[in-house]
């Protein structure tokens, strides 16, 4: 007989029996294949942090999971992840589990969230981390694998199962995985981790809860202002009001802003002040206001501090992307944790 795992529990089949077989017919997957976890896979997995299988990395709150390092471990081997991935998938489920992430309803909600892992520092080329070509797509092991074992551990240990708690109405790609880097090489100002205060020496994961990602064209050259219109636009989409929004400039964009000389303070105030449209504008396509006056103008975030950018992406092709964030960013937090090596 071989032994698998699934949340610290042991699972006897026979020789003749198909484990990725057995873990479909049981719901443990997220609909693709999964690497059957042995006890030899899921200790290589703990020597790598060298932390205590039975340390509990936090609760869920409304069904009171306990999520500890053993069951994330077992999770990361289904996800196809190498060992040296696995400090990246424990320092995303702290962050997920902090309370202003608020995990529970993010995962449960109707309006089909998804962890965005945003990765910075060193161990981006430590562990391959994409940041450049087809950065939200396939093809990079780290990134996918990474993500993979964040949403396996979701639905396997926090019990967000799509038709049981979770009830997103349409979802998207990112719910089966979103692990990014962030292309320091290219951006011309200081990372994502830096300026939430972290050493630029330091590894950081920052997990944002992202609807679908909107692409958008910036086909403007010759300046800021021009390269930055088609997002400026993008925006919209998101509506008034919202405490953060993401937006991801690709290199190419990037080159019209920098040949401008603008750092990233510039691009944020930019955006939110292109952003601002009446109230009754804003209601008019469904969006509330509260008790606004139909002139006032309202911008999509409550401060240009709000906009969160970020720079990734093929080094070819004017396209960007503006992520809202479930709730409007306020009702959940992006959270910041540091990966320990």
């Amino acid at each position: 007989m071989a032994a698998y795992y699934l949340a610290s529990k042991k699972v006897q089949l026979q020789e003749t029996d198909d484990p990725i077989e057995f873990y479909f017919e049981q719901g443990w997957t997220d609909g693709l294949p999964v690497v059957p976890p042995t006890a030899e896979k899921i200790g290589a997995f703990l020597d790598a942090v060298g932390r205590s299988p039975s340390e509990i990395l936090g609760t869920e709150p409304v069904r009171g999971r306990v999520v500890t390092v053993e069951k994330v471990a077992i999770n990361a081997v289904m996800a196809g992840c190498r060992p040296e991935y696995f400090s990246v998938v424990l320092a995303t489920i702290e962050a997920m589990l902090e309370p202003e992430h608020n995990l529970h309803a993010v995962t449960v909600s109707t309006m089909g969230a998804a962890p965005l892992l945003v990765v910075n520092g060193p161990i981006v080329n430590e562990a391959g981390l994409n940041s450049g070509v087809s950065v939200f797509g396939p093809g990079n092991r780290a990134n996918a694998t990474i993500g993979r074992a964040v949403r396996l551990t979701i639905m396997n240990v926090t019990g967000a199962v799509p038709g049981d708690l979770d009830q997103s109405s349409l979802g998207h790609a990112g719910k089966y995985t979103w692990c990014i880097a962030e292309d320091e090489e290219t951006s011309p100002w200081q990372a994502l981790h830096v300026d939430r205060g972290y050493a630029s020496s330091q590894s950081t994961v920052t997990v944002f809860p992202g609807l679908s990602p909107i692409q958008v064209s910036n086909f403007g050259g010759g300046s800021p202002e021009a390269a930055l219109m088609g997002v400026s636009d993008g925006l919209i989409v998101a509506g008034p009001g919202n405490a953060e929004i993401v937006v991801v400039l690709t290199p190419e964009t990037i080159t019209h802003i920098k040949a401008g000389g603008w750092w990233k303070e510039q691009v944020a105030k930019f955006l939110w002040e292109q952003s601002r449209r009446p109230a009754g504008e804003w209601e008019k396509h469904g969006y509330p206001t509260g008790n606004a006056d139909a002139d006032e103008l309202l911008a999509v975030t409550d401060s240009w501090e709000g906009i969160t950018v970020i720079v990734a992406g093929g080094k070819a092709g004017s396209f960007s992307a503006v992520i809202p964030l479930w709730g409007g960013g306020s009702n959940s937090r992006s959270v910041s944790k540091v990966i320990s090596s």
